[in-house]
């Protein structure tokens, strides 16, 4: 019985690997552009862009703020495009 387990895990890491794998990548890239795009549009009015729905994601941008320094090196800006929150 554990022969029979242990090839069974073996075929599963191989089935991963040859399937599921090259894609992963790709995957969290698009995971991260869409929380790139979410993370703009909620500080849209912080970054001087007029946001119609500031009201709503104004409540947001606690949770976004930790990982801000990371989103704006990301993006391609070497220090904060906020002038009230240094980060670096």
């Amino acid at each position: 019985m554990g022969a029979i387990k242990r090839r069974w895990h073996q075929l599963n890491r191989f089935y991963d690997a040859l399937y599921v794998t090259p894609y992963r990548r790709t995957a969290r890239r698009a995971q991260r552009r869409q929380e790139d795009l979410f993370r703009l549009l909620v500080m849209s009015e912080a970054l001087g862009i007029p946001n119609p729905a500031s009201f709503y994601t104004l409540e947001l941008l606690p949770f976004l703020m930790e990982d801000f320094h990371a989103w704006h090196l990301r993006m391609g800006m070497e220090h904060s495009p906020l002038e009230g929150m240094k980060c670096c």
